[in-house]
């Protein structure tokens, strides 16, 4: 298999649950404990602006309401995404993915971006996510790792960026998984660990792939999954698995 420069631990949505997430203050916080990585989830808002965002809709992570993506940025910077979590991180607003793109690269962090396509955008947020992180990580020593549920999305990634890595994401791993990953030309398969079975760590090893786990935060199955072989997983209980595994960090 190719070389592969990312750790075993990245932080689920920047600052996992200790953090409203996908915000810069959730980056910071999941840096803070010792994470050289993180994932976050990118959409565009109606007038093209990447932002930080995992949910089609704004009710549970901001003070907004309806579709994220029918909305202008200058509407969308307006809103708390903070608040719902805790009062510490009331007035914290939506991370535009340049202001976080700034934060990576002076920390010198690397991230997985999962592109997150708002309904009906998936080939038009998979060409804009991809061509954006080609020239906002440009100088970045570890390229940016993107992936995507949406083939369509990854797909146009592929066309407009191919130097960036790429991973195919699905809840299970399914017969045809193995065609996407192979279309995709993916680097590696990203998938729940509710799920994995030790065959599909096998195969996709054999396959030059590296297995990316989401979202795991019981201790056991963490070391579990460390014994399959599994190349990297996403956690929300940053705290805990920082002080068990802190050379995976």
């Amino acid at each position: 298999m190719k070389a592969w420069p990312y750790p075993k631990l990245i932080a689920h949505r920047g600052g996992g649950t200790l953090a409203p997430e996908n915000t810069l203050a959730a980056v910071r916080f999941g840096q803070s404990l010792g994470y050289r990585a993180c994932e976050i989830d990118v959409k565009l808002s109606s007038d093209g602006v990447a932002m930080l965002l995992h949910d089609a809709t704004l009710e549970r992570t901001t003070s907004g309401k309806g579709d994220a993506g029918t909305l202008a940025w200058a509407d969308l910077a307006k809103l708390d995404a903070g608040a719902w979590h805790s009062p510490e991180f009331r007035g914290e607003p939506i991370a535009r993915f340049d202001a976080f793109a700034r934060e990576i690269l002076a920390k010198k962090a690397m991230v997985n971006i999962e592109i997150k396509p708002s309904p009906g955008r998936d080939k038009e947020t998979g060409a804009h996510v991809a061509a954006v992180s080609a020239a906002l990580f440009a100088s970045a020593p570890v390229p940016p790792l993107l992936s995507s549920f949406s083939f369509a999305a990854l797909g146009e990634a592929q066309i407009m960026s191919p130097e960036l890595p790429r991973g195919w994401l699905t809840d299970r791993v399914e017969p045809a998984d193995w065609d996407r990953l192979e279309a995709l030309e993916a680097a590696s398969l990203h998938t729940s660990h509710k799920n994995l079975l030790r065959a599909d760590v096998d195969r996709a090893h054999k396959l030059g792939l590296r297995v990316m786990i989401y979202t795991v935060n019981d201790i056991a199955r963490a070391e579990e999954l460390f014994s399959w072989g599994v190349d990297g997983m996403f956690t929300d209980n940053l705290r805990v698995f920082a002080e068990r595994f802190p050379k995976h960090l």
